[in-house]
């Protein structure tokens, strides 16, 4: 039986992924709260990384930072390359959204390119390099 840190954990992430940004301010804080209260770094991260991008898409631009920025840390403490790739291309995605930081933005996906690549995670790598290419 799924536990209440993974039912939050797969709906905060689904929503990041699809932004659906209700889902992710419904969703979010409570996997937060759920992973701060247990001390599962993992999970807070994920959080983290959710609400970054639910601040992102609010136009929240310096909370957003902050969160994806909180997230990377976290993922790379505990050596999670997927997830720190997913959080580089959000950073990536971040700086796009400020137009002085196009070079940012592209160091961010091309770190987030070779971790996806290190690790055969294909579609990721795949939509990260459409992005790079976009920006050519």
């Amino acid at each position: 039986m799924a536990h209440d840190h993974e039912i939050y954990m797969t709906l905060a992430d689904i929503a990041m992924e699809t932004r659906d940004v209700n889902a992710l301010h419904k969703y979010a804080p409570h996997l937060e709260e759920l992973a701060d209260r247990d001390k599962h770094k993992l999970y807070l991260a994920i959080a983290q990384r959710a609400l970054g991008v639910a601040y992102r898409l609010g136009g929240k631009h310096t909370e957003a930072r902050t969160r994806l920025k909180q997230a990377l840390d976290l993922f790379t403490k505990l050596g999670t390359r997927w997830q720190m790739g997913r959080t580089l291309f959000e950073l990536g995605e971040w700086n796009l959204t400020q137009p002085e930081k196009k070079i940012q933005a592209r160091e961010y996906f091309s770190l987030a390119l070779n971790l996806f690549e290190e690790i055969q995670a294909v579609p990721n790598a795949e939509r990260t390099r459409a992005v790079l290419n976009s920006l050519e």
